[in-house]
């Protein structure tokens, strides 16, 4: 592993002297942010050695280097899933490339389902804490010079920039919850009962993605924060079937809103 994240890194340093201090992965239907980066250099991920490619119709495939409101960031428009065939170490190999490429913070969004009553279609979800339901993706030989062998979770997502996030979502207007995200491995959407399962086990939401990358982030002693889009519910009395279209549709209309509690957060770090 260190070989072709040494490989990666240096193919990427060739092609750009750019040096981020931010690092964002955008979800489903997401990937509006790079809109706001004054961009410096693309890479197609089919390019960059070591990197997979994302097999998702909504996952773009770039990564995106620039500013951000002068902010240095670089953003990776499309991430990988265990759901798409990929291994755990391939799904976040990225995230061992952005923290060698210099990022000091990590950002990540999804589209997900809600499986708390008071949560609405549409509402942001700030994450507090995760239950992961996928194989953990430091299970194998552990790299002293990528982290511990059993690195501390007690604190997955930055408290300071929890609050953050919630204050700047309070001062926009934005129906912003803060709550518990479970990862499950996809694709198919949850059964009723699997709904009523992941709540009774503590889940405000449900997704696919994101738990494999903050696990990797912290290996990494990379701070972290997480933001979720609520695309459907899997509320007792409010399940029904559901789309793609559909979910994309909603993530895409709620989009604009976690963009600019995003970027408002980036721009207010010191």
């Amino acid at each position: 592993m260190l070989t072709t994240i040494a490989e990666t890194v240096s193919y990427i340093r060739n092609k750009t002297d750019f040096k981020p201090d931010y690092g964002i992965i955008l979800g489903t239907g997401l990937g509006g942010l790079v809109k706001e980066i004054k961009s410096e250099t693309i890479l197609e991920y089919h390019d960059i050695p070591g990197f997979p490619l994302s097999t998702v119709e909504s996952h773009h495939g770039k990564l995106i280097f620039g500013l951000l409101d002068g902010k240095k960031v670089v953003a990776m428009q499309g991430r990988f899933h265990f759901y798409e065939g990929y291994t755990m170490q391939e799904v976040t190999f990225p995230v061992r490339v952005l923290k060698q490429l210099g990022i000091r913070v990590l950002f990540v969004s999804n589209a997900s389902g809600g499986l708390n009553p008071s949560y609405e279609i549409g509402d942001l979800m700030i994450l507090s804490d995760h239950i992961n339901l996928l194989p953990n993706p430091l299970v194998g030989k552990n790299f002293a010079e990528l982290g511990p062998r059993f690195p501390d979770m007690s604190e997955p997502y930055n408290k300071q920039m929890i609050e953050a996030g919630k204050n700047i979502g309070q001062k926009l207007g934005y129906r912003v919850q803060v709550g518990v995200y479970v990862a499950v491995t996809g694709p198919s959407l949850e059964t009723p009962a699997e709904y009523g399962f992941l709540r009774t086990i503590g889940a405000d939401t449900v997704g696919m993605s994101t738990v494999p990358e903050v696990i990797v982030a912290n290996h990494a002693d990379i701070p972290v924060f997480a933001i979720s889009i609520i695309t459907d519910l899997g509320v007792p009395g409010k399940i029904r079937k559901v789309s793609l279209e559909e979910i994309l549709a909603v993530a895409e209309k709620a989009e604009p809103k976690m963009t600019r509690l995003l970027k408002e957060l980036i721009v207010s770090l010191p």
